[in-house]
């Protein structure tokens, strides 16, 4: 065996990365994309919730670069393997930015989150998947967005004023997105938004409880433009809600089409 000395030095292999680009452009976002990755997300009935995410971690690039070292982002990532949540989200992009040489790191993280609903009338237990994401940016400050897509059910007030029987409802997703001052819990956020729909939506219903959902949906009948307008005076009530998007869109059982609305503003 050769001693330390005597070793031979390593190839030294050119970093075409750090190479001179002459175009003269910057890129915005470079990075990589969709990475599936397990993180923890803040539960507010048990501590802590364990899924998985679909991970979006880009930076910028200036434009005297050829390009970005992508093998630096998932080095990044599994420091932090087994512990990413919405609490080290600022120290992760910090790294990133300092690891890349940037002056801008972007983090997205896409999961399934999991709810224990009781149906209305039995009791029956179910879990309820709702999509959500956390979307992360640093540059000077730290911006953070929570976000939450919920199914709900709408049924139309003009279908049921006209029609002698019955009236027309539909599976609705509600996607809203939060900048807050203080932390905002997922449960709450789920809750608020499933107030405003003409009813709610469950993973588990017996007989005596899709009598119960049915009309209380019929008792509630509500537009899409009634739904954006109900969840904006909610989250204008949330003193700790800086900033909101709110979107909703009925997939309609008598169209073949779906009812968009969208809301976008700032609680002052």
């Amino acid at each position: 065996m050769l001693s330390d000395e005597k070793k031979p030095n390593p190839i030294s292999m050119p970093d075409m990365q750090q190479s001179r680009d002459t175009r003269n452009i910057a890129i915005d976002k470079v990075g990589v994309k969709d990475i599936s990755y397990p993180i923890v997300v803040l539960d507010k009935h048990r501590g802590q919730q364990h899924t998985v995410a679909r991970v979006n971690m880009f930076v910028d690039l200036p434009e005297h670069f050829k390009g970005t070292h992508m093998s630096r982002f998932i080095e990044v990532l599994n420091r932090y393997h087994g512990g990413i949540s919405v609490e080290n989200m600022e120290t992760i992009l910090a790294e990133m930015k300092s690891r890349l040489g940037s002056g801008r790191a972007h983090l997205e993280l896409a999961f399934p989150y999991f709810i224990e609903k009781r149906a209305p009338v039995s009791g029956a237990r179910s879990l309820l998947e709702y999509q959500c994401r956390m979307i992360g940016t640093q540059s000077v400050n730290f911006d953070f967005i929570l976000e939450a897509s919920i199914p709900v059910t709408s049924l139309c007030p003009c279908s049921k004023e006209i029609s002698e029987r019955g009236a027309h409802n539909q599976r609705s997703i509600v996607t809203v997105q939060i900048r807050y001052s203080d932390h905002v819990w997922l449960e709450d956020l789920i809750q608020w938004i499933e107030e405003c729909a003409s009813c709610p939506v469950y993973a588990l219903l017996k007989r005596e409880d899709e009598k119960a959902v049915t009309e209380q949906a019929y008792d509630n009948p509500m537009f899409v433009e009634d739904m954006v307008r109900a969840v904006t005076e909610k989250l204008r009530s949330v003193e700790r809600i800086r900033w909101f998007k709110i979107q909703c869109e009925n997939f309609e059982s008598i169209h073949n089409h779906s009812a968009y609305a969208m809301i976008e503003g700032e609680n002052c």
